[in-house]
């Protein structure tokens, strides 16, 4: 049985205990969400890993790193430097994106050193094999192979795979009829894109997709049904193109639940922030209530260098209108392979962004970090400040760097602190006068 059909059938499993305790959840409210679909537990059978964690309805905003290499980048160390500093930084998942070197050792060895939910785009390896080991072109890839290599990945242990099964010819149609300002800025809708432009044909992971959810259910691969046509800029955001593509999503869900496929939808890049609340409820009308994994969403175009925060911004507001799952945009978005020094200020910003979001839904536990931070605060105690901060080494390194005032207050402040003045006017002994 999957983990979708234990639900189902309300068989209570150790997996389902580790779940529940880590989401402080019971393992009924867990289960119960599994089997509706709303909460999905990405855990391939051939990953071990003891913290189980689960993406959905009434549990915390998750988030998602991206490392991997590149043709220009194709080192596994540097990679599994990115993966520790996604795990010191506190990313809930990571995804291998990696396109350079040895595709399969790059990909074993992150998994080795992976305690978390790991999660790949399996057409990126297929292209970059094709295109680069034997110097075809990308629709020169054939069926068997993509189906190769997601096999090989599944067996590896990968616990989601984004598939871009929502992109048909129709679809191909529909973005071509509607001009956009950027077309298609999904490297994996782009690659099947050209693959059916090339053959004249049915996306393979479309016309195919029983066979695709025989193998994800095999090994226990939660299928994040990609979104291809995602806007590139504020001035695609939710058009013709892109609902066509979630609406096929949505019929999909439903046949991957059917066959015991658990699944999450993913969601729009660049789009306005008035723009974000609707996308959302959209996708959870269209999509049954599946988790929603979204990018960012990037709420401004122009801020290269900066876009950590522009993905913070949207996801704030996307976690707190419903999203479930927030993929971290770094720095180097749009610019380079991201540094780890990038990746730490990406996973940061995402983690703000859940927490944030988190408060607005009102999950039980959220706000009373807050709580304690504004006491500590009150109390001038910087320990416990730098102890509840999100990042407490660069808490730390700031409040040393003020250290040459000496007082009790910050270097800012000082003699003037508002606290202490308040505290000063509102004493006793200045009351009884």
């Amino acid at each position: 049985m999957s983990i979708r059909e234990d639900a189902i059938r309300g068989t209570v499993t150790p997996l389902f205990e580790n779940c529940a305790a880590n989401e402080n959840v019971t393992v009924q409210a867990l289960m119960q969400g599994v089997a509706a679909g709303t909460i999905c537990i990405p855990k391939n059978k051939n990953h071990q890993f003891d913290r189980i964690m689960a993406v959905g309805k009434g549990l915390s905003t998750k988030v998602n790193a991206n490392i991997g290499s590149s043709k220009d980048y194709p080192e596994v160390s540097q990679e599994l430097q990115k993966l520790c500093v996604c795990l010191k930084a506190g990313a809930d998942t990571v995804m291998d994106l990696s396109m350079g070197g040895e595709l399969d050792a790059i990909r074993q060895e992150i998994l080795k050193s992976c305690p978390i939910p790991l999660g790949t785009v399996p057409i990126y390896q297929s292209i970059a094999e094709v295109v680069e080991k034997q110097k075809k072109k990308i629709g020169e890839v054939t069926v068997a192979q993509m189906f190769k290599g997601i096999e090989q990945q599944a067996k590896d242990g990968v616990d989601f795979m984004t598939i871009h099964s929502g992109i048909t010819r129709s679809t191909m149609d529909r973005v071509r009829n509607h001009k956009r300002l950027m077309g298609v800025v999904s490297r994996g809708g782009s690659f099947t894109i050209e693959w059916m432009s090339f053959n004249n044909k049915e996306n393979p992971m479309y016309e195919h997709f029983d066979e695709l959810l025989a193998l994800l259910k095999e090994h226990e691969v939660t299928l994040s049904l990609g979104d291809g046509i995602r806007p590139g800029c504020l001035a695609d955001a939710t058009d013709r193109g892109q609902i066509q593509e979630l609406i096929h999503l949505g019929e999909l869900t439903q046949r991957a639940w059917e066959a015991g496929v658990q699944v999450m939808v993913e969601g729009p890049g660049h789009m306005p922030l008035n723009q974000i609340q609707a996308n959302i409820l959209l996708q959870k009308q269209l999509c049954h209530g599946a988790p929603f994994y979204v990018l960012g969403p990037l709420v401004t175009d122009i801020a290269p260098g900066y876009d950590h925060i522009t993905g913070a911004i949207g996801g704030a507001i996307a976690g707190a209108a419903g999203a479930d799952f927030l993929c971290y945009v770094t720095p180097a978005e749009h610019l380079k392979l991201p540094s780890a020094e990038d990746v730490h200020e990406g996973v940061m910003a995402s983690r703000i962004a859940a927490h944030a979001a988190d408060i607005a839904k009102g999950l039980p536990g959220a706000i009373e970090k807050d709580i304690a931070m504004a006491k500590c605060r009150n109390n001038l105690d910087w320990k416990g400040q730098i102890d509840l901060s999100i990042d407490p080494e660069k808490a730390r390194r700031f409040r040393e760097e003020g250290s040459s005032y000496k007082g009790d207050a910050c270097s800012m402040c000082g003699s003037y602190c508002a606290i202490k003045v308040y505290k000063q006017a509102t004493a006793p002994d200045r009351l009884q006068k």
